[in-house]
Formats: C-alpha cells, sequence, structure tokens
C-alpha cells in the first residue's frame, strides 16, 4: 500500500472511531440536552476539568452544581470522584454517601464508594460494595471498553471491580502477616466509575 493509501486508511479510521465515540458518550449522556439548566452546564464544566487532571477545580465545579441543585447525581460522584484522587477520603466517602442514598440500586455508586472504602484499608466494606455493584451491574466486570481506553489512550487494562474483589478475597484469606492488601503503583491506576 502506498503511503498515500496508509494515509487515507488513518483518516478513514479516524473519522470512524471519531464517530463511534460521539455516539457512544452522546448516548450515555447523563442529562439531555433539551433538560440542561445552569447545575449540567457547571457539571460539564467540572468534568471537563476532572479529564485534564485539574481535581481541586473540578471538584469546586462539582460542589457549584451541587449548590444549584442539590441532588444532581453524576456531580454527587464527580465530586465524590475528584476527593478520591485528590486523597479527601472523608469527603469522598460522604459524597458518594449521599449519592447511594438517593440512587441506591445504581451500581456504579458502590463502586465508588468500594473503592474509596478500599483506599480506606476498610476492605471488608469494600469487599461488600464491590459485591452489591456487581449484584446490581454485572456489566461492572467487563471494565473498560477497548474504545474508551483508545480514546483515554490507557495502554493497559485497568484492574476491574471484579478483579479488586477477587485479589480482596485471596489476599484476606492469607494469614495476615503474608497479605498485601495496597500495592500503590497498581492501586493508583484504577481508574473512577462514570456512568
Amino acid at each position: 500500500m502506498t503511503a498515500y493509501g496508509m494515509a487515507r486508511a488513518a483518516a478513514v479510521l479516524a473519522l470512524c472511531l471519531g464517530l463511534a465515540w460521539f455516539g457512544l458518550n452522546t448516548g450515555s449522556n447523563p442529562v439531555e440536552p433539551g433538560e440542561r439548566d445552569s447545575s449540567d452546564s457547571t457539571y460539564l464544566d467540572a468534568n471537563t476539568l476532572f479529564e485534564d487532571a485539574q481535581y481541586d477545580r473540578a471538584a469546586e465545579l462539582y460542589a457549584k452544581a451541587l449548590a444549584q441543585k442539590a441532588d444532581h447525581l453524576p456531580a454527587l460522584r464527580g465530586l465524590a470522584n475528584a476527593h478520591l484522587q485528590l486523597r479527601r477520603l472523608g469527603p469522598a466517602l460522604a459524597a458518594i454517601d449521599r449519592a447511594v442514598a438517593l440512587e441506591p440500586d445504581f451500581g456504579g455508586n458502590y463502586a465508588i464508594r468500594g473503592i474509596i472504602h478500599d483506599h480506606m484499608g476498610a476492605h471488608p466494606k469494600a469487599i461488600a460494595d464491590y459485591e452489591k455493584a456487581l449484584a446490581l451491574d454485572p456489566g461492572l466486570a467487563d471494565g473498560m471498553s477497548w474504545l474508551d481506553r483508545l480514546l483515554h489512550n490507557v495502554q493497559q487494562r485497568p484492574a476491574t471491580v471484579a478483579d479488586r474483589l477477587a485479589y480482596l478475597k485471596v489476599q484476606l484469606s492469607l494469614p495476615e502477616d503474608k497479605r498485601v492488601l495496597r500495592r500503590p503503583e497498581l492501586d493508583d491506576k484504577q481508574r473512577p466509575y462514570e456512568r
């Protein structure tokens, strides 16, 4: 194949992937465009900051979205994830506990809370939350799709809720002096759950 042919094929592939990404992300948007209010705009701005790893500023905007609409569930999850990234575990837990109270049948809330409990060293609570998350949404065991990994430039498949649950169960079955419950170099790569 010529260089022109390869460049054309790459452009077609990029266009197809871009359209697929757009279709997936607009279809799963938690806020319908016709139903947006100021809290939704603030939430979307916070998400942009979160994706750019500006967690302090993202947390401020998630909190602002919640001041505009106290039961904005995506903003609660975003706030919990921003606090988690900043290692503010108490505020992260408070935010996700509010989300669980408002939406107790959504598995992603339990996945986030499990991650927070895991980081706090409350491993039995983390296990209970991971089990609840998987019972409510078995799809969480699949983790990131190959397309999301491509779009977010994630080279290796991150551990899933199911992977971490299995790992914790094995480790907690070992004698205490043999357990390895934290591996910061791997744990820090775990991606927050998004709807």
